[in-house]
């Protein structure tokens, strides 16, 4: 496996990354466990098939996750790099960065992590920071071994991980933010990240399973013979020059052997076919008889109806063939009421048709599209 320069962290890491959040777990008695005859192997597999880069959190696999990781690990300690995360909900004292920190070294049984997050932070959780001087304790932590790299990891708008990498200057060295072929949201400020010398982890690079399902999307894409559109994800994420790392939740070790052939490649793209696929995705799209740029102009809706988001199920049934992926989240999306109303709460107001810059007939659409996923 090829290695690659991680930011100016001085680190070379492998361009797959073991996510540390899905490994196999049992029920026992109602409580949940790590399943170690099967996460534990899957974890040095990887190690000896050249991953070195093994990414945990607290509350990963009911909170078993840092140990699975700690144990599986720790006879090739020096030899891979561990991390985990700060959340930053737990912070109510500046006493509570070093408490959560040294539980997690103690859950992992290891006397540092080479990378620590404070998890998921956006422009208001910069408030707790400094609130409660956080980047203070957490140089003090790496002046003391406890960590070597202080990072974050990023939910936010994108165009607000620009301002958190500002006021982290000389402090963040990492960042792991949302990125792959449906969501290039953060494309820009990724750029913009390593430009800063920050090394960056992509997570989601299948978009969280929608893209690990077999379709025609390559084929569509590019007219050539289809590949496995997994395949077409990961060598797109790893073909983009300012991402070190392609973060994958891998739960078993036919996941785990696919991603390997794919990071053991000696190229993944060239610079023009990345250009070509990038370009084809948004061109694809525009040919939908729905063409909703998820502009969001449309919202807020009084109602709380998510247009964008139904629409966007829609282009992947329609226009990128992930019809599987396009039903399971209308499905999610009716489970839980947070995500938005469903189209038949609409109070016909007609103010998100004023609004829409491509004059689409949201009203009618939204029903039409919720019944094609229905019944697809």
């Amino acid at each position: 496996m090829k290695y690659r320069s991680f930011g100016n962290t001085g680190e070379m890491v492998s361009p797959l990354g073991f996510g540390c959040m899905r490994l196999p777990e049992v029920e026992i008695n109602g409580t949940w466990h790590i399943d170690e005859d099967k996460a534990l192997p899957l974890l040095y597999k990887a190690y000896e098939s050249g991953v070195n880069y093994f990414d945990s959190a607290p509350y990963y696999c009911h909170s078993n996750s840092e140990y699975a990781m700690g144990k599986a690990l720790k006879s090739v300690r020096e030899k891979i790099m561990m991390t985990s995360k700060l959340p930053l909900e737990v912070v109510k004292t500046q006493a509570d960065f070093r408490k959560t920190l040294e539980n997690s070294l103690k859950n992992a049984d290891t006397g540092y992590l080479d990378f620590y997050h404070f998890w998921g932070i956006n422009i208001g959780s910069l408030e707790v920071i400094k609130k409660f001087d956080l980047f203070k304790e957490a140089m003090r932590a790496k002046e003391e071994g406890l960590i070597k790299h202080i990072c974050f990891s990023f939910h936010d708008k994108a165009e607000n991980m620009i301002d958190i990498i500002d006021a982290g200057q000389g402090i963040l060295e990492t960042v792991l933010c949302q990125y792959n072929l449906l969501d290039r949201g953060n494309e820009k400020s990724i750029a913009y990240a390593r430009s800063k010398g920050l090394g960056v982890v992509a997570m989601g690079p299948v978009a969280g399973g929608r893209l690990s399902a077999p379709t025609e999307l390559y084929k569509k894409l590019t007219g050539k013979e289809s590949i496995a559109t997994y395949e077409l994800a990961l060598k797109f994420v790893l073909g983009n020059e300012d991402i070190a790392v392609a973060l994958s939740g891998m739960e078993n070790t036919d996941m785990l052997e696919k991603n390997l052939a794919i990071a053991n490649l000696d190229t993944y793209m060239t610079k023009n076919e990345w250009d070509k696929v990038a370009v084809a995705m948004e061109e694809v799209k525009k040919f939908s008889e729905l063409y909703c740029t998820g502009c969001n102009y449309c919202q807020p809706c009084p109602v709380n109806i998510n247009i964008p988001k139904i629409f966007n199920m829609y282009t992947y049934h329609n226009v990128y063939g992930l019809t599987a992926a396009a039903k399971n989240e209308l499905s999610e999306y009716k489970k839980n009421a947070q995500n938005g109303a469903l189209p038949e709460a609409c109070i016909d107001c007609g103010a998100c048709e004023d609004k829409c810059p491509q004059n689409l007939k949201i009203r009618t659409e939204l029903n039409r599209v919720i019944r094609i996923l229905e019944e697809a």
